[in-house]
């Protein structure tokens, strides 16, 4: 475990393990969960596009979630009801099939993005999700309140002069950065188990707010830890592994 073939994998996804629940959250929060799945299949379309054109995927995953992300709110005023989700969550799973379909390269990437490429992941990567999660959840903490009142008290914070339209957009960036860079890690399925399924069971379960949040971390530290020992000791992709226990565990909570 503590060879760095294993530990520089383990301690990327154990990032993204602490990031997703907290995002999620603040996702369920607002009832937008559906823009988390449809982030995650705009960055594999993304990543596929950047790879046809001869750049990192990384940078396409990155960028296509990003401008998905701003450009959210339009949709989301025009569409009602979380068409605008849905229309960018079915536009992404077809662009990406058909890169797939069409390019040798891309069939492979995007095999290794659905079903999640943790193993593969390098020092760089690790830095990146490290710095990316450190960064997001700085942001995280400082949108919090504003996110929180103008959700729960939309008429005390709009007294108190507060515009929600840049606490939107920036939610919705930062949203998609993370999902971006955990379907580069943790694989599109993965990443959405992980920013549903935890918080999901805490607001089933907890009290309050603050416990909400510690009971998805913890939900999402213990399912990320099982999954990781079981998926190495059978021998089997991660992504499926951790969707499977977190769903068993989440039928089992609820």
């Amino acid at each position: 475990m503590w060879h760095e073939f294993f530990l520089t994998p383990f301690l990327t996804g154990l990032v993204l393990a602490l990031l997703l629940p907290a995002l999620g959250c603040y996702l369920r929060l607002r009832d937008e969960w559906l823009a988390a799945l449809a982030y995650s299949h705009v960055a594999a379309a993304g990543a596929l596009l950047a790879l046809v054109a001869g750049l990192a995927p990384a940078v396409g995953g990155l960028a296509a979630a990003g401008l998905a992300g701003s450009a959210r709110r339009l949709f989301s005023r025009r569409l009602s009801g979380g068409a605008g989700d849905a229309l960018l969550l079915t536009g992404g799973w077809a662009l990406t099939v058909l890169l797939a379909a069409n390019h040798p390269l891309a069939e492979r990437l995007g095999h290794a993005l659905f079903d999640g490429q943790l193993y593969f992941a390098d020092e760089g990567q690790l830095w990146l999700v490290a710095i990316g999660g450190t960064l997001a959840l700085m942001a995280l903490r400082r949108l919090s309140r504003h996110l929180l009142l103008a959700r729960i008290y939309p008429d005390f914070f709009r007294l108190r002069g507060g515009r929600a339209w840049p606490i939107e957009i920036g939610f919705d960036l930062l949203a998609a950065l993370c999902l971006a860079l955990a379907t580069m890690t943790l694989g599109v399925m993965g990443a959405f188990a992980l920013v549903f399924i935890p918080p999901w069971l805490a607001f089933r379960k907890a009290a309050d707010w603050r416990a909400g949040l510690r009971l998805a971390l913890a939900i999402g530290l213990f399912a990320y830890l099982g999954a990781f020992a079981l998926a190495l000791t059978l021998d089997q992709p991660f992504g499926p592994v951790l969707t499977i226990l977190l769903v068993v565990l989440g039928l089992i909570v609820a």
